[in-house]
């Protein structure tokens, strides 16, 4: 199964096993999810499975947006229909937050099916697509945990600088690539191979082992691993 599902990171809690150990996992919800649209090969040059999360109010909605999902009376649909042009199937559902593309077979897919959790009921580990926290502008020692400068005598104001950065005469100019200060976090990142823990249908939820990028509310996308298992050494 390549096909995945989207949803938010509720936060992280902790679990017992059957042996007492503690076992820190995330909570997330995923799903229920929309089958927006269908890619095939045909007309798109690509096997794709558009999904959409959690419905958006249609006052906040652009007619574009709502278009996406239904069908609406245009002076554009109506010279088309008049012409024999069949109109793509729309999923007939409200506007969606979030709208991201998951490339698989679209054998078994069809517009406006929903999609859930139990997606993930036979699966032992998922990967997790996030954006983590930003964290604006910082200075080296929290973007690259530099070291910093002495805290001796003759070092007056500078213990949290990076130092040098340059060369000398040749090649007379800083290279490409020198860690400095700037902009940290607010990065598209993906964690593999999260052990799935425990899937509750009843309330969408899906606990995996570990951490996953972003705030608590932040939109993930989740999908069965395609991470191999670690070949058994021959003795």
């Amino acid at each position: 199964m390549s096909m995945g599902l989207l949803g938010r990171k509720v936060g992280m809690t902790q679990l017992f096993n059957p042996s007492g150990d503690v076992v820190p996992v995330t909570v997330l919800q995923v799903g229920p999810c929309q089958v927006l649209q269908l890619k095939t090969k045909d007309r798109d040059g690509y096997e794709a499975v558009q999904l959409g999360y959690l419905d958006k109010p249609r006052r906040l909605a652009s007619r574009s947006e709502r278009g996406h999902v239904v069908r609406l009376d245009s002076k554009r649909q109506k010279s088309r229909a008049a012409a024999g042009v069949a109109s793509v199937p729309k999923a007939q559902c409200e506007p969606k937050r979030l709208i991201r593309e998951f490339r698989s077979p679209v054998e078994g897919y069809q517009v406006g099916q929903e999609l859930t959790v139990a997606l993930f009921e036979k699966v032992t580990a998922v990967d997790v697509t996030g954006v983590t926290k930003g964290r604006g502008t910082a200075g080296v020692m929290k973007r690259h945990h530099f070291r910093g400068q002495r805290a001796s005598h003759g070092v007056k104001k500078v213990h949290r600088h990076p130092g040098s950065i340059g060369c000398n005469t040749f090649p007379h100019r800083v290279f490409k690539g020198r860690r400095m200060a700037g902009h940290m976090g607010h990065v598209r990142r993906t964690i593999r191979n999260l052990r799935v823990v425990r899937v509750d249908l009843e309330n969408h939820l899906l606990l995996v082992n570990g951490a996953v990028p972003g705030p608590n509310g932040g939109y993930v996308m989740v999908r069965q691993t395609n991470k191999l298992p670690a070949p058994k050494v021959q003795k």
